[in-house]
């Protein structure tokens, strides 16, 4: 598989004009666009936005096509592909080599943004008004790049694309909230498998589930579930399998004669101290001061 540590040689592999500068490129697409016939990586951030006729576009482990008005959003190393585009309008990508955001403030912020970690079908879908603030943004970075660089012009490109981010962030939550349907029905399948894992003895014999488990069993990306169940419930995969599993150790601390050890590993955890303090944090009781709280005193 192909990697790119260097723009230039991507922009070279394609058969796109040189960046302007070694870690730092934009190119805006044509009525067609596409970036080599097969799968690779690369040490870049990539931020594009298209609508597509024709064509396939991949990352992470779902195909997407023929889709139109969306924005993407690719973190270094992840594995890409991007086949035979046509495009409705001009679309454009934005590459930034991990390397550019070095001593910004930026490199530890766009950890902060989930949606580099979603899906191909996950993408960010924008209205007319949301295009044209993406546009107009694009225009100002695109221009800055263009210009005679200046000591000023990292700074000002960089605060550009943070405020790309966070509008981005902005109509991911304004999406989580016009799919609320879909959303609820992501809470119910969510329980749904958990109560699948717990019957199906998975607790015993693997432990506690991950929410990148009940992501692939729901066909989504472990950061876009978390994000969705934040939105809908205020709580994220997380949190919702540690109250899915301290619920039903509450029950079991009253019907069950076992010691909180023998519950404790029942329920996937791997220590007591482990299912003890996360037990106290959910309900403010130990595991021993809850059962005999709800004790049935003996006339």
């Amino acid at each position: 598989m192909q990697h790119f540590k260097h723009l230039a040689n991507m922009h070279r592999y394609n058969a796109m004009p040189a960046p302007a500068h070694p870690l730092f490129s934009i190119f805006r697409c044509s009525h067609t666009c596409t970036l080599g016939d097969r799968e690779f990586t690369s040490d870049f951030y990539m931020i594009g936005f298209k609508k597509l006729r024709a064509g396939i576009i991949r990352y992470g482990r779902t195909r997407f096509d023929h889709d139109t008005g969306s924005m993407m959003f690719v973190k270094p190393r992840q594995i890409m592909e991007f086949k035979d585009l046509e495009h409705e309008e001009d679309g454009f990508v934005i590459f930034i080599h991990e390397d550019y955001l070095n001593g910004h403030p930026l490199h530890s912020l766009i950890e902060k943004y989930s949606y580099f970690d979603y899906e191909t079908n996950e993408a960010l879908h924008l209205s007319p008004r949301e295009e044209q603030l993406v546009w107009d943004i694009f225009e100002k970075i695109d221009g800055e790049y263009r210009d005679n660089p200046d000591e000023y012009s990292r700074e000002i490109i960089l605060a550009h694309i943070d405020s790309l981010l966070k509008y981005a962030q902005r109509f991911y939550k304004r999406q989580f909230i016009g799919r609320k349907e879909l959303s609820g029905k992501t809470v119910t399948k969510f329980n749904t498998v958990m109560n699948a894992y717990m019957a199906d003895g998975m607790l015993t014999l693997k432990g506690l589930p991950s929410p990148a488990h009940i992501a692939s069993q729901l066909n989504m990306s472990r950061r876009y579930l978390s994000d969705l169940l934040k939105q809908e419930t205020g709580k994220t995969a997380t949190e919702l399998i540690h109250i899915h599993l301290i619920a039903e150790a509450k029950n079991r601390l009253m019907l069950d004669e076992s010691n909180v050890s023998e519950i404790a590993y029942a329920l996937g955890f791997e220590s007591v101290p482990h299912f003890s303090r996360l037990f106290k944090k959910e309900t403010g009781l130990s595991p021993l001061q809850h059962r005999k709280s709800k004790a049935v005193p003996v006339n």
